[in-house]
């Protein structure tokens, strides 16, 4: 193992914080500045970052087990350094310039995000664009450098879905972020007054679809479709392997054991193993395997039930909790808040990835490909 960081003694470290500060993050509603920090420390925000600017130009499978990891201890650290990583990557395909204003400096700049759907209002203004408006769920906002935001420009068939990156500094970031699950996570919205974007630092959704024409780097020649329902599966790993170690250390402790313990730990270990084997499955396919219109449906499939099946586990082991669970210091009551809304992310619909998937096994030579499928979420 070893790709940069995300695999050895920094992300234990940054596990060891996460945890420790697992409470107070959840509490304030955002990580800790000094899990932020260890987010950097431990290159996440770089892993996809192009060589060219320092970064790691890193691999799938590492990032999901990197995530994995930090979600036993910290599901809303989990989710900000999957973000920040992934965020990296869709920024890779601004044109060189606005990589510049990006990474110029350094390959570790935190970029939060909230592209998917486009919001606010961004009108043509001289050789760039102006923005207003407001956007919600923008992941690890708080503590970051920069922030991509979505709204459509033009109209009728010129209309296009364009990301735009802008300095935090130049975003209000507000406070609105009270969430059942992923509480520490910071997902809040942000604002923008008259915010102007020069050209160069966006891009149009669908230049995803096709890898950026100045770089061969494989994570950014795999199309998006094949890799997003894969990042955001990985918390969800993470957040059921700590359900079951903590469901099962207190089946130990239990003076009555639970009636159906052996159904119970049988069926919820099994599942996140199986959940486990698909992700590491995908991630070798995403970083390795040919890229073809099936190994992307795959993809999509095997990550999206993964994802299905830990949620199941978290369930199972929650509701076998009893009263014990239902204790707002419980940690498998955290856990099952966190999973629930990891679970509800558009990227890990496990029906419309059936229907892609269906659609592409059963399609006729020459069908629609991955470029059919959906875009970030």
């Amino acid at each position: 193992m070893g790709v940069a960081g995300l695999d050895g003694p920094a992300v234990a470290e940054l596990a060891a914080l996460a945890r420790r500060d697992a409470a107070r993050a959840e509490a304030g509603r955002r990580l800790t500045e000094e899990v932020a920090a260890g987010i950097r420390r431990a290159h996440f925000a770089r892993h996809f970052v192009p060589a060219r600017w320092g970064g790691t130009a890193g691999e799938f499978g590492a990032l999901v087990t990197a995530v994995a990891r930090l979600a036993e201890s910290c599901a809303g650290t989990a989710w900000c350094a999957a973000l920040y990583a992934s965020h990296g990557r869709l920024a890779a395909y601004l044109p060189p310039e606005g990589q510049r204003d990006l990474w110029g400096a350094g390959p570790d700049a935190r970029i939060a995000a909230a592209v998917v759907p486009p919001q606010g209002r961004a009108e043509r203004l001289g050789d760039g664009w102006r923005l207003d408006g407001e956007w919600r769920l923008a992941s690890g906002a708080d503590h970051a450098e920069w922030i991509l935001l979505a709204a459509w420009t033009g109209s009728g068939a010129t209309r296009e879905h364009r990301v735009l990156a802008v300095p935090r500094g130049e975003l209000t970031v507000l406070d609105t972020w009270h969430s059942a699950g992923l509480r520490a996570s910071g997902s809040t919205s942000v604002t923008a007054e008259a915010v102007h974007v020069p050209a160069h630092r966006t891009l149009v959704l669908e230049a995803l679809l096709a890898p950026p024409q100045d770089d061969a780097a494989r994570c950014h020649s795999v199309p998006y479709p094949m890799v997003a329902a894969l990042v955001f599966a990985a918390p969800l790993l993470g957040i059921a392997r700590a359900a079951l170690r903590e469901w099962t250390a207190g089946a130990r402790r239990a003076a009555v054991p639970h009636p159906a313990a052996h159904t119970v730990l049988a069926g919820a270990s099994a599942k996140i193993r199986m959940a486990g084997l698909l992700l590491d499955g995908a991630g070798e396919r995403a970083d390795r395997g040919e890229v073809t219109a099936l190994a992307v449906a795959e993809n999509r499939r095997d990550a999206t039930t993964a994802a299905t099946l830990c949620r199941e586990a978290v369930d199972t082991l929650f509701l076998a909790a009893g009263a014990d669970g239902q204790d707002p210091a419980s940690p498998l009551q955290r856990a099952w808040r966190d999973a629930s809304a990891v679970a509800v992310h558009r990227t890990l619909d496990a029906d419309a990835a059936a229907r892609a998937y269906a659609a592409t096994v059963l399609a006729a030579p020459g069908g629609p490909g991955w470029a059919a499928q959906d875009g970030p979420g």
